[in-house]
């Protein structure tokens, strides 16, 4: 019996040297990957899971190498455009006004260009979950107009508003998330109940969508004392925590304005309600640096109106600025599809922040 015992163990042992080798010889690029070990933020809090995001949310399952960024040209350190919406109307009565079909048109394109929407709060936290290859962009919109968003009779999101386009590009386009961040004021998205703004704060917020802030009545924060700035900012805060929306972590400047004392724009308290932000956002001009660049500043962030190539825009918005990223790749953020690691071309690891240096992946 003991001698039986032994002919198995050795049989077993030499199927799984069996199995090893010949996974060895497989070629690289079909070989099993591991996923890399979650986050410990990742471990205790519970990644969304509405409908709009199911699959988009998930990180993608790469250990990146520095063949592998080599081989996708990573360079995690490359500028990421920042979009600045405001109004969807028929008729433009603005020039940061867009129509639905421009706004569908420019997602199309993005999302044909190889670029995956990730939030606000996502890219000022550093926590970009972008697929291998390709590129981060961030869609904001201002104010909380009904454009952005409106239930349908069904309880849905209606088809015209920014958030049905949004879902239905990314319907048609696998891989193109369908995220975006909505810096709101009091009234958010034109509704007056408070019942009715909870109830279109929680479906974006459990769907994946972010609702932050955008200051309580939208004023110029550079002309105000600065309690009145705290106040502006953490009246806000305070409703929106009293409509059901998530920790808010990014605000955008009303004007792109910066208060005087620019510290309250970022971190302050008033009658009880303290914020501090992981992002200040600016109205734009041209594309954010990396946030794992030393010269990322969170308190400015930098965004791009989204507009065609006429007066000013023929050089400060969207239009120019993505045709420019796609005439200069090498400047443009591309993932290694890692969010455990920071994948950059050897000569520009020195730009890294210090705290992201343990995570420097150079090739």
């Amino acid at each position: 019996m003991q001698s039986l015992t032994r002919i198995i163990g050795a049989a077993n042992v030499l199927v799984v040297v069996t199995a090893i080798v010949g996974l060895w010889l497989l070629p690289a690029s079909d070989r099993p990957v591991a996923a890399p070990p979650a986050r410990a933020a990742e471990r205790s809090t519970p990644q969304p899971t509405g409908p709009a995001v199911e699959e988009a949310a998930q990180p993608p399952g790469v250990v990146a190498t520095p063949e592998f960024a080599r081989q996708v040209k990573a360079n995690e350190l490359g500028l990421v455009p920042v979009l600045m919406y405001h109004r969807l109307v028929a008729k433009r009565r603005s020039s940061i006004d867009r129509t639905p079909a421009q706004f569908r048109q420019e997602l199309e394109k993005l999302a044909r260009k190889g670029y995956v929407p990730i939030s606000a709060k996502e890219f000022a936290a550093g926590d970009i979950r972008v697929p291998a290859g390709k590129f981060p962009v961030v869609l904001t919109f201002d104010d909380g107009h009904p454009s952005h968003f409106a239930f349908d009779a069904g309880g849905g999101p209606a088809r015209d508003t920014a958030v049905g386009i949004l879902l239905d590009v990314a319907g048609r386009h696998p891989g193109f998330r369908p995220v975006a961040t909505f810096w709101v004021n009091h009234t958010p998205f034109g509704l007056r109940t408070e019942r009715e703004q909870a109830a279109a704060v929680r479906w974006l917020t459990g769907n994946g969508f972010e609702v932050a802030n955008h200051t309580w009545s939208h004023p110029d924060l550079r002309s105000l004392p600065v309690k009145n700035v705290r106040k502006q900012i953490a009246r806000l805060d305070r409703m929106l925590a009293r409509l059901g929306a998530d920790p808010v972590t990014t605000m955008a400047l009303p004007y792109g304005s910066m208060p005087r004392a620019k510290k309250a724009a970022r971190q302050g308290s008033w009658n009880g309600t303290r914020y501090d932000f992981d992002g200040v956002f600016l109205a734009g001009a041209e594309p954010s640096v990396s946030p794992y660049a030393k010269d990322f500043d969170r308190g400015a962030i930098q965004r791009i109106q989204s507009n065609g190539k006429k007066g000013e825009c023929r050089k400060w918005c969207s239009q120019y600025w993505l045709e420019w990223l796609d005439k200069h790749p090498g400047k443009r953020y591309v993932s290694d599809g890692d969010p455990e690691r920071v994948s950059v071309p050897r000569r520009l690891r020195g730009n890294i922040e210090a705290k992201r240096r343990p995570q420097v992946n150079a090739y």
